[in-house]
């Protein structure tokens, strides 16, 4: 089969390296791609938003199949633009990707069908978002902008000043652009956060293996929110009892509830959870895979991806094994001094060979890079995950942090304490 998977962060990376191992995938294309993915898969320069002239480039180059792995496009309706033109793809309509697209279909549909999550209220006028907060009362207090705003329309505000300067930024200086139009405000709930990423048919709902994630910038969870510096997997607070009671009080009545709206899901269906006092709740949804977690989910996959990925599309995955390995993975993020805020590109990066290290159970993926005069640089944020497999835990983040001791570029950052969480969590 010839594939194109559509995206060009780290995540499309890690589907791409576990799309090549099928026997089933005879050639395969990113788009607009990477530096680093240019190692592993041709590269066309087609922005992943563009509708029109990705399903036109689909089309002309006639792939079987198309990983739609990115928000926006999903979001866009890129899926069912591609299935108007016949060619089969993996991810949710634009009906279903509404789950992530907007946080008030999300909260509403939770609300509606039981499924546990933070108490909340949605508002269009900011003049209702402030009596509210100040009729409740409780602080810290989270307000979110209804739409995507790459991980960062989420603010913990901790008193009612932080509030209002919230709820200006948001509805009034418009920093997420139309996202801010309507505004979600919930209580800020508390607990070990778990990620879960599972396959989806529509029916049939098979979770991936747990993992954690990093946001913060900074070691000890300081510094500003990112899109992510760093994950392990599995999640030692996941536990067999937790995995039981998310099955039946959220992962099937939220697919069961997407069925009866209307729009199921059929993809990758991201839970974002909170393992609250009062048992596990949703803090969000996404309707992709998540940017970093998949770098250590996918390494533990032992199933054939795409089998998998084409039975979430033509409705048999209920037919179809989704098996993961015993061991675990830990990724550290190789980020760009400065970030999340302002950062240099164009340096040039060093120890690699054709993007990878020689080093056994450890896999670079490639995030923010580009190849410029024959040498690979950065070129974002984030511009490298070094992921390491290991039996357990502590051998994999010893093994990930030795590697990226071999790579370097200038400014280079790193958090040095992924994974102490969750070390700590199985003491």
């Amino acid at each position: 089969m010839k594939i194109l998977v559509v995206g060009g962060g780290g995540r499309e990376h890690a589907i791409i390296r576990a799309l090549k191992k099928s026997p089933l995938c005879t050639e395969i294309w990113c788009a607009p791609g990477n530096g680093g993915i240019s190692y592993d898969a041709h590269c066309k320069a087609i922005p992943a938003t563009d509708v029109d002239a990705m399903v036109a480039f689909a089309k002309e180059e006639a792939f079987d199949y198309v990983v739609v792995a990115q928000d926006d496009p999903l979001a866009l309706g890129m899926v069912d633009a591609l299935a108007a033109v016949g060619i089969p793809a993996f991810g949710p309509d634009k009906a279903a990707a509404r789950i992530e697209a907007s946080k008030v279909f999300s909260k509403d549909l939770m609300k509606k069908y039981g499924i546990p999550t933070a108490k909340y209220e949605t508002f269009d006028d900011p003049a209702k978002v402030m009596a509210y907060i100040r009729a409740e009362g409780k602080y810290p207090v989270v307000i979110k902008a209804d739409g995507l705003a790459l991980g960062k329309g989420v603010l913990i505000c901790q008193n009612e000043q932080e509030a209002a300067d919230g709820v200006k930024e948001i509805m009034l200086d418009k920093k997420f652009g139309a996202s801010g139009n309507h505004v979600v405000v919930e209580e800020f709930l508390t607990g070990p956060e778990v990620s879960v990423l599972s396959f989806c048919d529509g029916k049939t709902v098979k979770p991936m293996v747990s993992s954690m994630d990093h946001k913060r910038a900074l070691d000890h969870d300081k510094g500003l929110n990112t899109g992510g510096m760093g994950t392990v997997a599995p999640n030692p607070y996941y536990t067999p009892a937790v995995a039981d009671r998310c099955m039946k009080e959220i992962f099937l009545p939220t697919v069961a509830a997407m069925q009866a709206e209307g729009c199921p899901f059929k993809g990758c269906l991201y839970f974002g959870l909170m393992l609250t006092p009062d048992g596990p709740k949703v803090i969000e949804y996404n309707c992709r895979f998540g940017d970093p977690e998949t770098q250590v989910v996918l390494p533990l996959l032992e199933s054939d991806l795409l089998t998998v990925m084409q039975a979430t599309t033509n409705g048999t995955l209920d037919k179809t094994e989704v098996k993961f390995s015993d061991g675990a993975a830990a990724c550290v993020i190789l980020a760009s001094g400065g970030y999340p805020l302002a950062y240099e590109k164009g340096k040039e990066i060093t120890g690699l060979t054709e993007g990878q290290l020689d080093a056994a159970d450890v896999t670079v993926y490639h995030a923010g890079t580009a190849i410029k005069e024959g040498k690979l640089v950065t070129n974002g944020g984030r511009v490298l995950g070094v992921t390491a497999t290991a039996a357990t835990l502590p051998e994999a983040l010893k093994k990930a942090y030795a590697a990226s001791e071999n790579i370097h570029f200038d400014k280079l950052h790193k958090r040095s304490d992924i994974g102490a969480r969750a070390l700590a969590a199985m003491q």
